[in-house]
């Protein structure tokens, strides 16, 4: 039996670049042994899509010039089918053609920015190709942590106080914003709305370092976030695989961290093993939680998930004050870091049949998709439709 071609995309104009690299890698390797043959989409840090075997090996990116001067432009194509391949741009000799593949289907392993925001989802939509995770809306709304808060306090979702505010707010209004987030007492937490991975995530004990924390998280984003703190804290990961209407939750994690909130250095360099990304964190799993709560974070978690309209899988993100055990959802990320295959491993779903099953949910929603009417057919510019809204322009004098 042929194998089909999986384009795993990954990379993106992106401060998570190089997470994004690891869990590629990572899932690469884990589908190894499967029916795919994995062909690598890697978008620059610059911008640009580029394919080669090059791509498969880590170790390569260590050197990003030569391996982006040994790999191949690439672009998605249609024939004249309406079937969608990767084309190489360039790479054929006197003697050959530049390769094209046949996609069956795209993983997406980016994290932030334009690869896990909505915009890619719509490049593989307009091009018809089946993809993994969650749609256009849902990635969207999981990148935007105000419209996500909002989203999850309209559906009975327990969230922190917060205000937002635009860099030309703060320019005109500092004075007003601080006001107002010191009216949730310090410390307090920064944080620029469209990353992941905590990277301009600061706390504030006091108002200098309040205004010190806003000025830096602008250098990663525009639209900021200024949350109270819960205190004490314990933070408090689920992972959901499904779709809106069908999902479930995996077991609970503990991630353990030098601060009271996690930094980029804890999540990805903490544990020694700088190739396994999120896999190397300290944590606890599953959490070392009261069976009640654990419950009751799988049950936000699943109608959080639902609520944002997410697919395929994700990790919620839960703050929960140690003493009452109150719990707020802090952020969805909709494709975390190595596909968080370590909670599903503790739920007993090896990594390789975790990629298999998220793949297999992409498949489906791609058909049920096609399935529906998607076009109505009749000529609106046919010359008998065009006599009838000639009209519309209005009469000449």
């Amino acid at each position: 039996m042929s194998q089909k071609n999986l384009i795993v995309a990954f990379g993106g104009v992106s401060p998570e670049h190089e997470v994004s690299v690891l869990t590629a890698i990572q899932a690469i390797s884990a589908l190894q042994e499967s029916s795919y043959n994995c062909i690598p989409l890697y978008v620059t840090k610059s911008g640009r899509w580029l394919t080669g075997e090059k791509l498969l090996d880590l170790s390569n990116f260590k050197e990003l010039d030569t391996l982006q001067k040994e790999s191949v432009s690439c672009a998605f194509v249609k024939d004249e089918t309406g079937k969608t391949f990767l084309r190489e741009q360039d790479g054929g000799g006197f003697f050959s053609k530049p390769k094209s593949y046949p996609v069956y289907a795209v993983l997406c392993a980016f994290h932030g920015s334009e690869g896990e925001n909505g915009s890619f989802q719509g490049v593989c939509e307009m091009m018809n190709i089946p993809y993994t995770g969650s749609g256009v809306l849902g990635s969207s709304l999981g990148m935007d942590k105000v419209k996500a808060k909002l989203v999850a306090a309209a559906n009975g979702i327990p969230v922190t106080k917060a205000v937002n505010f635009y860099e030309n707010d703060w320019t005109a209004e500092q004075e007003d914003i601080i006001t107002v987030a010191e009216g949730y007492d310090y410390p307090l937490i920064v944080k620029p709305v469209s990353l992941g991975s905590s990277i301009g995530v600061a706390i504030a004990n006091n108002r200098e370092e309040l205004i010190d924390a806003v000025e830096t998280a602008f250098r990663y984003d525009a639209h900021l976030l200024i949350e109270e703190a819960v205190n004490p804290l314990m933070e408090i990961n689920c992972s959901v695989m499904g779709t809106p209407d069908d999902c479930r939750p995996s077991v609970c994690e503990k991630p353990l961290g030098q601060s009271e909130t996690l930094s980029f250095e804890d999540k990805y360099q903490s544990g020694g093993e700088g190739d396994k990304g999120m896999a190397s964190a300290d944590r606890i799993i599953p959490a070392d939680i009261s069976s009640e709560l654990t419950k009751k974070i799988q049950r936000l978690a699943t109608k959080t998930f639902s609520a944002l309209d997410a697919s395929g899988l994700a990790r919620l993100d839960f703050l929960v004050n140690a003493n009452t055990e109150e719990v707020y959802f802090n952020e969805i990320n909709t494709i975390p870091g190595s596909f968080s295959f370590y909670l599903w491993e503790k739920s007993d779903l090896r990594f390789d049949a975790l990629l298999e099953e998220l793949l297999d949910i992409g498949l489906k929603q791609h058909q049920a998709k096609n399935g529906r009417v998607r076009s109505y057919d009749t000529n609106l510019l046919s010359e008998k439709a065009l006599k009838g809204i000639k009209g519309l322009k209005g009469t000449k004098n």
